[in-house]
């Protein structure tokens, strides 16, 4: 009987769970996980693969590559060069400021500066006026001045008492941080007639005297006219302050800009608070008698500048003295025309309020003839701190020279 005979036999089909059954040999390949991959399907995989990773080296050569330009172009390479001014006028656009920018070499690139401007927060209007700027500067800090307005850009001058206009001029125009100043746009408006001052009288174009000495703050969008008006304003509030219209019986019959005149001499002459009221009175004890003035400040105001320092080592003060010019008083028999500085305000009143003559009884007096009125008329420098000793009469003043030469005080 076959095999296949005994299956047949079986009733239980169980029973073949337990027969001892022969493995072929071509039944091993039926396993599963068995089956070879194609060729083809190999070789695009490692395409996709290798084309994945070419992509990614791809993505990181170019975004380095673009942050290497955005760096270099947000930042050019080297030290920022030194300040340049550079002018906005009314109606600029973002555009046209880019572009000049570009032009004049302060960014690399204008319309890089305009992608940078609108990824950080933008700039809708720039003021007009006068920017300082830095070429090959990081275009951040570019922005940064653009957003500032010239007008909140300011910076610290300071003019002494005692300046001349000229002196001002040079001052304002010597001023690193406000470079839009020159020294002569500011004298051409210090001599306009047309700014209004209220102690100028008319006729006067000349502003001397009139423009207060002090600290100002000057802005990059300010030109010389706005500062002069400012310092003319400024001296009109002092004035007021001082009572400089007021009718003083030490000073009635001046007008405000006679008393102004007054105190730019004073100004130039002491050196010491304790002075002032006593050469104001001399200056108007020889008004009052009809006595030239005779005051060294006074001739050295109208010298040529071929004549005074820096340009010579050492002033002739009697060569300057016998120059007939409209300030010198060793001619006039008045006051100059016009103030010979710009007083501060310990000057002015000590115009408004000129020291009085010495008492009868007094030392300085014993030389005055009896009947005559003792009077501060002369004073001569007494020490090196600046102070000064007065005389009542030409021979006490002789006498008081003499020391004072011999002391050194005075030149030869």
């Amino acid at each position: 009987m076959t095999r296949r005979d005994d299956l047949r036999d079986l009733d239980d089909l169980d029973v073949l769970e337990t027969y001892d059954w022969n493995e072929d040999p071509w039944d091993a390949s039926l396993g599963v996980g068995e089956v070879e991959q194609l060729r083809t399907q190999t070789r695009l995989a490692r395409w996709v693969a290798w084309i994945g990773i070419g992509l990614v080296i791809a993505l990181i050569l170019g975004g380095g590559v673009y942050g290497w330009r955005y760096i270099r172009q947000a930042k050019p390479a080297g030290d920022p060069g030194p300040v340049q001014e550079f002018n906005v006028a009314e109606g600029e656009s973002l555009r046209t400021v880019s572009e000049r920018l570009a032009d004049e070499g302060i960014v690399s690139d204008a319309g890089f500066f305009r992608s940078y401007v609108d990824d950080h927060g933008g700039l809708d209007t720039i003021e007009p006026g006068l920017y300082l700027l830095r070429p090959r500067d990081h275009v951040g800090n570019i922005l940064s001045h653009l957003r500032t307005p010239p007008s909140e850009t300011t910076h610290r001058i300071t003019f002494p008492e005692g300046f001349t206009l000229e002196q001002m001029a040079n001052r304002l125009a010597a001023n690193e941080n406000l470079p839009q100043f020159s020294a002569e746009a500011f004298l051409e408006a210090a001599n306009d007639p047309e700014i209004a001052a209220q102690f100028r009288p008319q006729g006067t174009n000349s502003l001397e005297g009139l423009l207060f000495p002090a600290t100002y703050e000057v802005s990059n969008a300010d030109n010389e006219r706005q500062v002069i008006e400012r310092m003319v304003v400024e001296m009109e509030r002092v004035g007021d302050l001082v009572g400089i219209g007021a009718a003083d019986p030490d000073v009635a019959g001046f007008t405000p800009y006679e008393i102004l005149t007054v105190a730019s001499i004073i100004e130039k002459e002491a050196r010491t608070d304790r002075d002032r009221p006593l050469i104001a009175r001399v200056i108007y004890n020889r008004l009052e008698i009809g006595m030239r003035l005779q005051i060294d400040a006074t001739a050295i105001y109208g010298a040529p500048d071929d004549m005074l320092p820096p340009n010579v080592e050492n002033m002739d003060i009697d060569a300057i003295n016998r120059l007939d010019t409209p300030w010198n008083t060793y001619f006039l028999p008045r006051l100059p025309p016009t103030p010979i500085s710009n007083p501060g305000r310990a000057s002015i009143e000590a115009a408004l309020h000129p020291a009085p003559n010495p008492a009868g009884g007094e030392a300085i007096c014993n030389p005055v003839p009896p009947g005559e009125t003792c009077r501060y008329l002369y004073y001569v420098l007494r020490d090196t701190e600046g102070n000064h000793v007065f005389a009542a009469t030409a021979e006490q003043h002789q006498a008081n020279v003499e020391r004072a030469r011999e002391a050194g005080l005075l030149g030869d």
